[in-house]
């Protein structure tokens, strides 16, 4: 007969387990910040903080891959905020350089200019950045540059939300499916798999409009209310990206009748354990599972296929082998995770499960992680390419922790595989409740049916009696069976250790989420070589710098301290005031003081620094810039008379 679930409770299993992906996809998403992207900016000309003596004729950006830029992708403002360029980009990539450039206004005065950066790269990941550089000497600006990154605000956290769950809608849709093909048949024609597998369609087309819509604000102005601006739209479908969402838009049109097939003609073609079944069913059965399972492939590796071919897998190194690596490995984790999901609604939900479906899940399961562990090993290599990136970048650390949530999961499933074995040893003893159980069940039945002929006797015709009677029958031996089902402890060990694993399964999905829309690491640690830094951010000083400097000119009254401060001590215009005192504390007043900052590490400077005399012993200047974070040397220069003077250097950490 069909196996249908009973109802325990409003909320179905598979919901709750939707609700908590969802939360902790927020969490996670949340909690990751805004999306590192896998492009970075490598070098420009002129340089991050550079001063040169006249104004160039143009400005030009390298980038390590391949990037989208539009119309208004690179902005050059003038130290009063107006544009100092002309607003055309030209494409002056050569080789496998990617460099694009903007031609500058001609007579730029003096000052520092702000150069802002707005770019998609390869990966389908949005970038931004901004660095200044000064004409003939740094001066005051008023430039405003855009403080929220790409990618990010409610935009941001909208679409990192709508990532996770197109991820865990496509592990409930395949894996659901591949464990009624693969494991167990008869789940078919169970109604709590049977939702499964269409809530995991249902949320990944859902989320996969969401995407679509939010893409142009996304990658463009960041402003919920564009995502419904149809030219915004246009412009996303003719991207990659927007190729590669319409696609999997498509793919699940023919996912929704592999699902229809499997749900209907082969659930039907399902014959129940205590009939014989005909051997002409028996091949039109087996011929269907076959074209489901050729045709259930072939449409899971296309949906995995817009996924590997719209991010990380598609940019970088190797991507003719990296991205069918990437599709194995996305399928390896659906089967897996999603299987996992299944049993454990299998267990929970349906009223009997064969000991055969979880032996046979075992296994599949244990060839979906030697398939995860190969891929992820060369995923692995190919993202971060080197120990140091491994433990040093972010990238790096979250796949660690990527590591050691599998690891538990894998222990945990060698713990259910024990209770598999324990369960399969009860399966006799079980086999004989079962009998009991029908037996008693007969015996209602036939209790039932006195009850049935006195009532016919009484009332001739009384049809809706006869089938609230059959219906209570029925009602009470899927009671009786689910008491035996409950009472083995086989089964309630085999329950808990899959529900653990799904628990960790959903953390581990979230944190694959947020890697794949983190910078790799072998990406950070070029953008840092080539900055001259390291791939971690540097630290930022709590507050003002103030420094004490003691020095000598070696001449007549040429000892003293100078006492600098510079507010607030970070990147950007700093206040800065220089307090010259004599030996006897009391202020000094030399004839003249001077400051430059050197960035050594990234080539910049020295920043001449000429300050004003405001009052005996004090000199004071008003804008200070800063380009950018770092250990920046200082160079103080004081003169005590005509021929007396003497530079003290000291090093200056900046935020």
């Amino acid at each position: 007969m069909t196996a249908t679930a009973p109802r325990f409770g409003s909320a179905p299993l598979v919901r709750l387990l939707l609700v908590a992906t969802v939360l902790l996809g927020t969490v996670f998403t949340v909690l990751s910040g805004t999306a590192s992207a896998h492009a970075a900016l490598t070098g420009s000309t002129p340089e991050d903080g550079a001063v040169v003596a006249t104004a160039p004729k143009d400005i030009s950006l390298t980038f390590s891959e391949q990037v989208a830029m539009g119309d208004n992708s690179i902005r050059v403002l003038d130290p009063g905020n107006k544009r100092a360029d002309t607003g055309k980009i030209r494409d002056l990539s050569s080789g496998g350089t990617v460099t694009y450039g903007i031609d500058l206004r001609a007579g730029l005065p003096d000052g520092t200019y702000t150069v802002a950066w707005r770019a998609v790269s390869a990966d389908s990941h949005p970038i931004s950045g901004a660095f200044t550089f000064s004409i003939g000497a740094p001066s005051k600006t008023t430039a405003a540059v855009p403080a929220e990154e790409a990618g990010g605000g409610l935009v941001g956290v909208l679409y990192d939300i709508a990532r996770y769950i197109s991820y865990a809608g496509f592990i409930l849709l395949v894996g659901g499916a591949a464990f009624v093909l693969g494991c167990w048949p008869r789940g078919a024609s169970v109604r709590p798999l049977q939702r499964l597998v269409v809530q995991g369609w249902l949320t990944l087309t859902a989320a996969t409009l969401v995407l679509l819509l939010l893409r142009s604000p996304y990658t463009g102005s960041g402003k919920l209310g564009d995502a419904f601006d149809l030219g915004g739209l246009q412009d996303v479908l003719a991207t990659k990206t927007g190729a590669a969402l319409v696609s999997r838009l498509l793919l699940l049109g023919a996912a929704a009748l592999f699902v229809a097939v499997l749900f209907g003609a082969y659930a039907k073609r399902e014959t129940p354990r205590d009939e014989e079944e005909s051997e002409e069913n028996s091949k039109e059965r087996k011929d269907l599972a076959f074209g489901l399972a050729v045709g259930g492939t072939v449409v899971a590796a296309g949906i995995a296929g817009t996924w590997a071919l719209a991010e990380h897998a598609s940019t970088g190194i190797q991507t003719g082998l990296a991205m069918p690596v990437d599709v194995l490995h996305l399928l390896a984790v659906a089967t897996w995770l999603g299987g996992l999901t299944a049993l454990l609604v299998a267990l929970y939900r349906a009223p009997s499960l064969e000991n055969a479906a979880v032996r046979r899940f075992s296994r599949i399961a244990f060839i979906s992680v030697v398939v995860l562990a190969a891929t992820g090993l060369y995923q692995s290599w190919r993202q971060v390419g080197s120990w140091s990136a491994l433990w040093g970048t972010s990238y790096g650390q979250l796949l660690l922790v990527k590591v050691g949530l599998v690891a538990v999961l894998v222990g945990l499933a060698w713990f259910s595989r024990r209770w598999t074995g324990r369960l399969g040893q009860r399966a006799e003893a079980g086999a004989e409740n079962e009998a009991k159980a029908e037996a008693e069940a007969a015996t209602g039945s036939e209790t039932g049916s006195g009850t049935e002929t006195a009532a016919a006797t009484t009332v001739v015709g009384d049809s809706e009696r006869a089938t609230q009677l059959a219906r209570q029958k029925a009602a009470l031996a899927t009671a009786r069976q689910k008491r035996i089902r409950d009472a083995d402890p086989g089964r309630i060990g085999l329950r808990r250790s899959v529900l653990a694993e799904a628990g960790v399964a959903v953390v581990l999905l979230a944190i694959t989420t947020v890697l794949t829309s983190t910078e790799p690491g072998r990406t950070a640690e070029q953008e840092a070589g080539a900055t001259g830094g390291t791939a971690a951010t540097a630290p930022v000083s709590e507050g003002p710098v103030a420094l004490t400097l003691p020095f000598d000119t070696g001449g007549e009254n040429g000892k003293g301290t100078a006492r600098l401060t510079l507010d607030p001590g970070r990147s950007g215009a700093n206040a800065m005031h220089i307090y010259v005192d004599g030996p006897d504390g009391q202020p000094l007043d030399v004839p003249e003081v001077k400051a430059a900052f050197t960035l050594t590490a990234q080539q910049i400077g020295p920043l001449p620094i000429t300050p004003e005399h405001v009052a005996p012993g004090h000199w004071s200047a008003d804008a200070v810039q800063i380009p950018m974070p770092g250990d920046w040397q200082l160079q103080l220069t004081i003169r005590t008379s005509d021929i007396d003077q003497t530079t003290v250097d000291k090093n200056v950490k900046i935020g």
